[in-house]
């Protein structure tokens, strides 16, 4: 697995965004039994102003939020990896063999506005935010009340797994 986080702010964590995001990554793809266990995953840690210029050039809505997801992947049903084949130079890095499952970018300063309004920790917010988005990766959406509902309780199983709930 290979992670490549890059912070274009001033903000020192006080813990190991690496290594969350790979404990977070493994969780998820262990949940959604993902058959490809060599993954890479980009994740950016970001301020206002750039996550609302790349909010309103990729999305059209041209406002501040908190995640970014950008799935290299088109699944056709939500984790539904059969139409991956190995080797798939659309789907997998050629020099590591690893499946690309996409980007993430988090601004920072809404990070902790949320960890703040919602009585929990910085660390809890940002690992709810990664791991919001790497069920985007997988191809989850919550565009309808069933799909709301349906990422929310896998994000939650995923939290509570690996004990990070809003007391931590």
């Amino acid at each position: 697995m290979t992670f490549y986080v890059d912070n274009d702010t001033d903000f020192e964590f006080e813990f190991d965004t690496e290594k969350l995001l790979e404990s977070l990554t493994k969780e998820v793809l262990k949940s959604e039994e993902c058959p490809f266990l060599n993954v890479s995953v980009n994740l950016l840690f970001t301020d206002e102003d750039s996550i609302k210029e790349t909010n309103r050039d990729y999305r059209g809505i041209d406002k501040v939020t908190d995640v970014l997801s950008f799935p290299a992947i088109d699944f056709i049903e939500p984790a539904d990896f059969s139409h991956i084949k190995e080797n798939d130079p659309s789907y997998f890095d050629e020099e590591t063999g690893e499946l690309i499952l996409g980007d993430i970018m988090i601004c920072i300063k809404r990070a902790m506005e949320q960890a703040e309004e919602y009585g929990h920790s910085f660390k809890r917010e940002i690992a709810f935010l990664i791991t919001h988005s790497l069920f985007h990766l997988l191809g989850y959406d919550h565009e309808t009340e069933e799909e709301r509902v349906m990422m929310e309780e896998k994000q939650k199983a995923v939290l509570e797994r690996l004990n990070i709930t809003r007391e931590n």
